[in-house]
């Protein structure tokens, strides 16, 4: 993993896939609640797949939780649909059993769910994780526990640091272990809602410029304290980029600079980065790398994109490693053995030449996806993606 991210030749192609986080709870051999609300269940969660798939590497991608989180649960209901977590505050998670929590906050007046963009000062973000949308949609918590005054954007609770020792402890060094950190995109929409979020854009660039600005001294604070406290990679979540959402030009205008100083915040720690941008980004694969980002993941084909690795790989390629472009439509309809080998095939000839290529699905393994077509990947890379044959 190490030689392809730095884009040498390996002894052969990586191997390593984001899993959904429903396909932890239908695999992995633990309670739903245990992976999406505890630190010691998620790592368990993430290094029991790996060693099932054989992966390379492992993606990090929640922040560790409050510890102790668990005690919090007054009760847990199994349905048909999934758990029905009951809180002792009285908030209820409804976790499907193949798919992301949702979370049902009280109905209350004074409750806010999102920021308003014509009120809220970037100068003043400080309580920002007071908008439970916000939170929750970033954070994957209901509330944080053992804030401080300084806020989110400042501090960082030391617990999320518990996943990543967890896996380090358990695979031993023996894999790379990546950390990830949402872009200061993401947490705009995630602040405002997406419909808000957008129109802003066009109705009130200055001050989203600014909020952007603000947002990015947050992601570069968590994505520098994962690089110093040991990852491997810190992985930029930037996945709502790509031509389903933003035009180039505002690529340019409200992305670029912003990954920019973050991918450079990174690197300045000696520790790889990349970006995963979902959906159609052929038009962008320059601009991507103009935010000195190392590696593009994701890569995603028709239907869900329109990313050709071959026109990839000699075009930014050359400079950077390619991690993806697996049909991920395609792995949920296949059938049989062949047809799994026959795609990883050529996706290894084409990514294989010169190094800099990890084979993976272009985005998350979808939760229904069989674990039997995964693990053929592994054994594949072993077989054809050696480059001393």
């Amino acid at each position: 993993m190490a030689l392809a991210m730095r884009h040498e030749e390996a002894d052969r192609v990586p191997v390593m896939c984001q899993l959904a986080l429903g396909h932890y709870f239908l695999n992995a051999g633990l309670a739903p609640h245990e992976i999406w609300f505890s630190s010691e269940g998620f790592a368990e969660a993430l290094v029991t797949m790996q060693r099932r798939y054989q992966f390379d590497g492992i993606l990090i991608n929640l922040p560790g939780r409050p510890r102790g989180f668990l005690n919090q649960i007054k009760s847990i209901e199994k349905t048909k649909k999934g758990e029905l977590v009951t809180w002792k505050n009285g908030h209820v998670t409804i976790i499907p059993w193949d798919d992301n929590a949702q979370y049902v906050y009280p109905a209350r007046p004074d409750l806010t769910p999102r920021a308003d963009l014509g009120t809220l000062d970037p100068d003043h973000l400080e309580n920002i994780d007071q908008f439970p949308g916000y939170l929750w949609n970033t954070y994957h918590v209901p509330w944080i526990e053992g804030k401080t005054d300084a806020g989110l954007l400042n501090e960082i609770p030391d617990y999320f640091f518990d996943t990543i020792d967890l896996v380090r402890e358990k695979t031993k060094g023996e894999i790379s272990v990546h950390g990830e950190v949402f872009s200061p995109f993401t947490h705009y929409l995630e602040l405002f809602g997406y419909m808000n979020a957008i129109i802003g854009l066009v109705k009130n660039k200055e001050k989203v410029k600014a909020l952007l600005d603000r947002l990015t001294d947050a992601t570069v604070a968590w994505a520098v304290a994962q690089a110093r406290h040991g990852v491997d990679a810190v992985l930029i979540s930037s996945a709502f980029a790509g031509g389903g959402f933003l035009s180039p030009k505002m690529y340019t205008e409200y992305i670029l600079p912003y990954e920019q100083r973050l991918a450079d915040a990174v690197r300045a720690c000696g520790v790889p980065v990349y970006t995963h941008t979902c959906g159609k980004i052929g038009d962008r694969l320059n601009l991507m790398e103009q935010t000195h980002t190392m590696g593009i993941d994701t890569l995603d084909p028709h239907p869900l994109g329109n990313v050709e690795l071959a026109d990839a790989k000699h075009g930014v390629g050359q400079r950077m490693f390619l991690k993806g472009n697996m049909n991920s439509v395609s792995l949920l309809e296949y059938t049989t053995k062949e047809e799994v080998i026959a795609e990883a095939t050529e996706r290894i000839n084409i990514g294989k030449p010169g190094g800099g290529y990890i084979l993976s699905s272009a985005c998350s393994i979808a939760p229904r996806v069989e674990p039997w077509k995964i693990e053929l990947f592994a054994p594949l890379a072993e077989e054809i993606g050696r480059y001393n044959q």
